[in-house]
């Protein structure tokens, strides 16, 4: 194996199936209302597809930390980039809401394995001291996907089809198999914990069935019952796994874990966080197309200008942190970050060009900031033998939070519009919703606020 810092190749390489994946996220909610038309659907009833995704990510990430300790994790990694692929282009060929929504959850099954694997990954590979270094050159590919993606799948849909948008994920995928092949060890467990079947059964009717039940509030594709019967169902198996989960020595999700004042932080106030953020790649290309009348390949000119204030960030992350400390940084940042959101509910056809750019730009500058530090801070106290299991957890409720951002969004969206009275969407109906996930980012603050004034001090002095 060549002799390479780890802390720089290793997240590059793994960053290179984020950028894929985030490219590709992009890329679809940039084409939700052209792909709407084609499959004649409501563009709000669209959001199905971003949900089914998550809700695949609910079902499969609980797998991942055992498949990796079981199996080795650049076989996984390996595997999961094949999945998604595959699913990129079963989704490419689709040609109804079905087949299309059941495509996106293939590649849902791929991105489980593929991120949260990666992360593991990095985890074994780096030392804490360059983790923060570590985790920022992991988001530089990955950021490049947003700055990308919305660019290239608005210039798709407006002068070529949608469908293209899909099959761009192909050489990426080649690239990534190719890297993780060459540079990537098959980290493993010599005695991994025995796989929890039946957490894995209930996390998995669980997920599916909350994820899926929330999309289909409101929509026309099923009876008003069927939604609350699906999440019912879905919290009830839920409260099951938590009393199994206190039951057994190896719970396929130890929330257990979470009496770590870090990884509490970074879970659950981050879950609050990402809840807002994770309904931005749905709500402003929506907004931005069908509230101001852009063409796709205006509204992801607009949209890419949040990935150049990420990237601007990023780079100043760890002195930032050395400055400030962790516990100062998330409570400050998430209400900057709350305010930029927010911002995009002022957004009207006589908002000035250059002002939206600006807002939009802001609006990537304070997420990343706090994506940065809840993603570091969830191994600043976790020692090498948990981490995958801690991957597992995190990963699955950040996750979760993110889809629920896009169900969130969605519901307020249609009740705007419905009180409104507005027989379509227009751009009254989306100030509402920005105000709503604006609020969930701020909620994180008091969460924040319980960790200790050194928290992540290891990390934070990292070079």
């Amino acid at each position: 194996m060549p002799t390479v810092r780890p802390s720089l190749l290793i997240p590059l390489i793994v960053g290179c199936a984020l950028f894929m994946e985030n490219m590709d996220a992009t890329v679809l909610a940039t084409s939700l209302p052209a792909l709407a038309r084609d499959l004649h659907q409501d563009p709000i009833t669209l959001k199905l597809a971003m949900t089914a995704y998550v809700a695949a990510l609910g079902v499969f990430i609980p797998i991942s930390g055992w498949m990796a300790d079981k199996l080795g994790a650049r076989k996984v990694f390996s595997a999961a980039m094949i999945v998604f692929m595959t699913g990129s282009i079963l989704c490419a060929v689709s040609g109804s809401l079905v087949t299309f929504v059941a495509a996106r959850f293939l590649q849902g099954i791929g991105g489980a394995m593929m991120v949260p694997v990666g992360r593991v990954i990095i985890a074994r590979s780096v030392d804490k001291s360059e983790l923060v270094k570590a985790v920022s050159y992991l988001t530089l590919p990955a950021l490049l996907g947003p700055v990308v993606g919305p660019l290239l799948g608005g210039f798709i849909t407006t002068y070529f089809h949608w469908r293209w948008v899909f099959l761009i994920n192909i050489p990426f995928c080649f690239l990534g198999l190719y890297l993780a092949r060459r540079f990537i060890q098959n980290f493993k467990e010599d005695n991994p914990a025995p796989l929890d079947v039946k957490g894995f059964v209930l996390t998995s009717v669980g997920a599916a069935m909350i994820m899926l039940g929330l999309s289909l509030f409101g929509s026309h594709l099923v009876d008003g019952a069927t939604p609350v019967a699906m999440c019912s169902i879905g919290a009830i198996a839920l409260v099951m796994y938590y009393r199994h989960s206190t039951q057994i020595e190896f719970p396929l999700l130890d929330f257990r874990l979470l009496r770590i004042p870090t990884l509490h932080a970074s879970v659950v106030g981050g879950s609050l966080f990402r809840i807002g953020l994770g309904a931005v790649p749905f709500l402003l290309p929506l907004a931005l197309q069908e509230g101001l009348g852009m063409t796709a390949f205006q509204a992801g000119s607009i949209t890419c200008a949040s990935a150049f204030g990420s990237l601007f960030i990023r780079l100043l992350a760890g002195r930032v942190l050395r400055r400030y400390g962790f516990r100062t940084v998330l409570m400050v940042n998430a209400v900057f970050a709350g305010i930029a959101l927010a911002a995009y509910g002022i957004f009207s056809i006589h908002t000035p060009y250059l002002l939206i750019v600006s807002i939009v730009l802001m609006g990537g500058v304070f997420p990343a900031l706090q994506f940065t530090c809840l993603n570091s801070i969830a191994y600043a106290d976790i020692d090498n033998r948990d981490a995958g299991r801690v991957t597992s957890l995190a990963s699955v409720i950040q996750q979760l939070s993110l889809g629920l951002g896009v169900t969130v969004a969605g519901i307020v969206l249609q009740l705007s519009n419905h009180l409104q009275g507005h027989a379509t969407i227009v751009e009254a109906d989306f100030w509402p919703a920005f105000l709503v996930i604006g609020l969930f980012s701020v909620a994180s603050v008091p969460i924040s606020g319980k960790l200790p004034h050194n928290a992540g001090l290891e990390l934070s002095r990292g070079k």
